[in-house]
């Protein structure tokens, strides 16, 4: 394909969206609000949530516990049949629909019936995010001029720190309510933000244009889903999975019982995590925009690093502040660098793309499980060692740096052979 061809159909594709149900903004805006429904408010919206279960008697701590797993698990679930149910029901009907989901696993999480009851419906806020997670970003960026899909993919996530950030703000004002009233906040919340986007989605992409797919299926293996270096930005994904889990799980519970600060302290830091989740995807997104996302990429695996590390260095509240709000910032901000990467490994097949997408999103929702279950593990047996947990998550991700540039160093090595 000669280079004006190559033009004329990117130019093709960003303009489509024109003619598809509106301006490219209301789309990101539909991706912010299905980020924030299904990743922010059905995921996050739950840790600051367990106290009150507790306390409530609702639950046990050990079955609290469970129920946040659940959650992971139907993550997993939901990443792995995000491809397939959109093919069956289209993209954007599949987000409408887990977004109605989130909606109502919100309500039934306000009745506490049973354990298995809730257990359940924690299990499918999961799988909401987990389609979510896969299908909103392609739904929209193949709409999306080159140059903008940085920052539009920073928008569309900016909702999981919107969530992050809710969880430390509003859901301790809907407590004061009560804890079943904090439930059905969320829940109308939730209704509201899916009724609010139904029609700012774009079109589906349909499944072949112009031959794009079939110029997919003839590089086959070199330049789809299967290639080296998409396979490797899978694996790199799923590192810095593991590297985002010990601020994650552990930062709130470091600072309140391993510093001696207390509960409102740990909020504290927390709060500002999500402070740096809303706005991390954006810079993020807007850095791809000039410097590619390739680089922008590695530039954040090294930054990310030092804050990952910083707390096992040490444990000052200028030490603190910053880890806090740059890893909050690149738990949600290294999406949009992933997902544009994959644009810019496999420029002209949307299918492709899509494919190659829920696989770094299965890879990730495996590792992240798997870090939070084996750093729990590794916490308990060395007597509550909260600096080898950050060590841990910062080796990760210098893990994931190297395999970038490996990978990279070996493709132009060979392109030149």
């Amino acid at each position: 394909m000669s280079s004006t061809n190559v033009d004329h159909h990117r130019r093709r594709h960003a303009s489509s969206h024109q003619a598809a149900g509106g301006p490219v903004w209301l789309s990101a805006a539909a991706g912010l609000c299905a980020s924030l429904v299904g990743l922010g408010l059905a995921r996050f919206a739950y840790t600051p949530l367990i106290p009150a279960l507790i306390a409530a008697k609702w639950f046990t701590p050990a079955e609290a516990v469970y129920l946040g797993a659940a959650n992971l698990a139907g993550y997993l679930a939901g990443a792995l049949i995000a491809r397939d149910l959109g093919a069956r029901i289209g993209s954007v009907w599949a987000l409408r629909g887990t977004m109605v989901l989130a909606a109502i696993t919100c309500f039934a999480c306000a009745v506490p019936i049973s354990f298995i009851w809730f257990f359940g419906f924690r299990f499918l806020a999961g799988a909401s995010g987990g389609v979510i997670m896969v299908l909103a970003a392609t739904a929209i960026l193949p709409h999306t001029a080159p140059s903008k899909r940085g920052f539009v993919g920073g928008v569309i996530f900016a909702g999981v720190g919107l969530g992050v950030a809710a969880s430390g703000t509003l859901v301790p004002l809907l407590l004061r309510q009560g804890l079943m009233q904090a439930w059905y906040g969320l829940g109308m919340l939730s209704a509201l933000l899916t009724l609010v986007s139904w029609r700012a989605w774009p079109t589906d992409v349909p499944a072949a244009q112009d031959g794009e797919e079939h110029h997919g299926k003839v590089h086959g293996n070199a330049h789809g889903a299967r290639s080296p270096l998409v396979l490797m930005l899978s694996l790199e994904y799923g590192l810095n999975a593991l590297a985002l889990v010990p601020h994650m799980v552990f930062l709130v519970d470091f600072v309140a019982r391993g510093l001696g600060q207390g509960i409102a302290a740990g909020s504290h830091y927390w709060v500002l995590y999500g402070l740096g989740a809303v706005v991390g995807p954006l810079l993020a997104g807007h850095l791809a925009d000039r410097s590619g996302f390739a680089a922008a990429l590695r530039v954040a695996f090294l930054i990310e690093a030092m804050a990952v590390a910083l707390p096992a260095v040490s444990s000052s509240p200028a030490a603190l502040i910053l880890s806090s709000i740059v890893v909050g910032g690149f738990t949600p901000g290294i999406v949009p660098l992933v997902i544009g990467r994959i644009h810019e490994l496999i420029p002209h097949s949307a299918a492709s793309q899509r494919t190659a997408w829920a696989q770094a999103t299965t890879t990730f929702a495996l590792f992240q499980a798997a870090g939070a279950y084996g750093l729990s593990y590794l916490f308990a047996q060395s007597g509550g060692n909260y600096a080898l947990l950050f060590v841990i998550g910062a080796a990760a991700v210098v893990v994931a740096l190297a395999l970038d540039l490996i990978s990279a160093a070996v493709s132009t090595r060979g392109r030149k052979t």
